[in-house]
């Protein structure tokens, strides 16, 4: 007497309803990811929005950049209501306050 009635997994064959099975199981798979990244989409940044921290009031802005050539940048940041104007590039970091 067999013990095990179902065939071993080496000797079965995948017939065309197994198939079928696993082709619908994956287009639902995949259409249930679509939907969810639809909707998060749609509605994730509200959603998310109530429940983050209230945001505190920053010290730091950066006011404007100015590109003077590939290797330096004019930045104004202004911190505290006082505003810097900084040189950034070529390795040195040069400061001045605006006037």
């Amino acid at each position: 007497m067999r013990l095990n009635a179902l065939p071993s997994p080496q000797k079965r064959q995948m017939n065309l309803a197994d198939f079928a099975r696993a082709v619908f199981a994956l287009a639902l798979t995949l259409g249930l990811l679509g939907l969810c990244a639809a909707a998060l989409r749609r509605f994730g940044p509200d959603v998310l929005a109530r429940f983050a921290a209230p945001k505190q009031t920053r010290r730091l802005t950066i006011v404007e950049t100015l590109v003077l050539d590939p290797s330096r940048r004019l930045v104004l940041v202004s911190c505290d209501g006082r505003e810097r104007l900084i040189l950034l590039g070529e390795g040195k970091l040069i400061e001045g306050e605006k006037a």
